[in-house]
């Protein structure tokens, strides 16, 4: 019985941010640009096309994912349910004037 009260007071576990998908876009559209663009390694002279296609499609979306994370942020922070003290149905949500 202790042992189910020692359970129940645990933290919950750490949320992974999400900008961890944006990063690993990133670093590999900007590994694919080096490989594609910048390398000079003769063996990868045959998969530079495959990798500045890669790098021109990974890191616009990383570009773009970053900025709709950051939107939905700040969108979901600017809620009225979110703020201490008010609920969802807070009034000023909502047009009384008539």
């Amino acid at each position: 019985m202790n042992e189910k009260k020692s359970k129940a007071n645990l933290p919950p576990p750490p949320q992974m941010s999400p900008y961890v998908f944006t990063l690993l876009l990133l670093g590999f559209g900007l590994w694919c640009f080096w490989d594609g663009w910048l390398s000079t390694d003769p063996d990868m002279a045959e998969y530079a096309l495959f990798n500045q296609v890669l790098s021109a499609v990974l890191v616009p979306w990383a570009v773009w994912d970053f900025f709709n994370v950051k939107k939905k942020y700040k969108n979901n922070n600017n809620r009225p349910a979110d703020r201490p003290g008010s609920t969802a149905t807070d009034k000023s949500n909502f047009n009384t004037n008539k």
